[in-house]
């Protein structure tokens, strides 16, 4: 059984025993209200009921001992998130080469939504954006990170950096492609340059991340791959399905040729264009901080404020409906006779 199947089968459960809840929840309320009902003037005087706004409690009280259930069975199944870093080499750090696709092509407006600028994205800064997601889910004190920029050519623009702020300003769109000379995007020019940046590090201790949107020459003449690179991952970008045209065709994802091109390197592909790099797709990559996808950090912030709510309103439902829940409390305090009386 693997991590997805067990994720989904843990989530089925909550589900399952939030149900169970909210059923029991319901039936104790029905209960519990015929109960109020034969004793509505021992509790609320002459007038019989409460204020209007109590018959929303058994709603309330439903909801959030639910929600609080579900936040709790969730909590209980999703990993921690504790610190648990892959082991650094012998020889020192692990490494990561960014082979980047800087062609003009990935300045195409088709990769998704920027929702903080209300404006389209391009190829590029989809790109960009999955990398920073990334780096914010690897040890990067464990970790030396190169980029490799591609065009007709390729040259290597950062060499084993530690600083995020260098790599960060490589990736904020910077007009890499007039550095070479026009012409048709060459995947393995990037991918040739990698391999020698590579050679000379520790067996083992080396991941290759491609991303691109595949608009490129055919992958021959691919080169084999240093004994130092453990991973290789493609990450395609770009639209796969409806194409933009640029330089006398139509671009999109070239999705085919991504997936050929991480089969022929023994590695693995990714559509990111729409979804971030999976966190299991990093264990190799270096040294996961942590082991928690955004989905499932979705959830947990979720879960916490489920848990949180729903257990505040349980707290201060009951004093809510104890001070503020019958007219006649409020009267029988503020009448001296009766204050007499029951002193008597």
């Amino acid at each position: 059984m693997n991590l997805s199947s067990i994720e989904l089968e843990a989530t089925n459960l909550a589900l399952w025993i939030t149900l169970c809840t909210a059923i029991c929840s319901l039936a104790a309320e029905w209960w519990h209200s015929r109960r109020i009902q034969r004793a509505a003037h021992m509790a609320f005087g002459q007038i019989g009921q409460a204020r209007s706004w109590t018959r929303l409690a058994p709603l309330i009280r439903i909801v959030a001992l639910t929600a609080m259930v579900w936040g709790l069975v969730t909590l209980f199944f999703i990993r921690p998130r504790t610190a648990n870093y892959d082991k650094i080499p012998a020889g020192g750090y692990r490494h990561l080469i960014i082979a980047w696709d800087v062609s003009p092509s990935m300045q195409l407006d088709d990769g998704g939504i920027d929702l903080r600028k209300q404006k389209k994205r391009t190829r590029s800064q989809r790109g960009a954006k999955v990398l920073l997601s990334l780096f914010e889910r690897i040890a990067l004190d464990q970790v030396r990170i190169s980029i490799v920029a591609f065009f007709t050519s390729a040259k290597p623009v950062v060499i084993d950096t530690h600083d995020l702020n260098v790599v960060k300003n490589i990736l904020d769109d910077l007009p890499l492609d007039r550095a070479f000379d026009p012409g048709k995007t060459s995947v393995i020019s990037g991918i040739k340059e990698s391999v020698k940046l590579a050679k000379e590090w520790e067996p083992n201790s080396t991941t290759l991340l491609v991303v691109s949107d595949g608009d490129t020459l055919p992958d021959t003449g691919l080169p084999n791959l240093p004994p130092s690179i453990s991973k290789v991952l493609v990450a395609g970008v770009g639209d796969p399905r409806r194409g933009v045209f640029i330089d006398g065709h139509m671009s999109r994802q070239n999705s085919r040729v991504l997936r050929q091109l991480a089969k022929r390197l023994g590695g693995e592909y990714v559509d990111v264009n729409n979804i971030q790099i999976p966190t299991s797709q990093l264990v190799e990559m270096a040294g996961v901080r942590n082991l928690v996808d955004p989905g499932e950090k979705g959830r947990r912030e979720l879960a916490l404020t489920c848990v949180t709510t729903g257990a505040a309103l349980l707290a201060l439902l009951p004093a809510g409906l104890a001070f503020f829940g019958s007219p006649w409390q409020i009267r029988r305090s503020s009448n001296p006779v009766l204050k007499d009386k029951q002193l008597k």
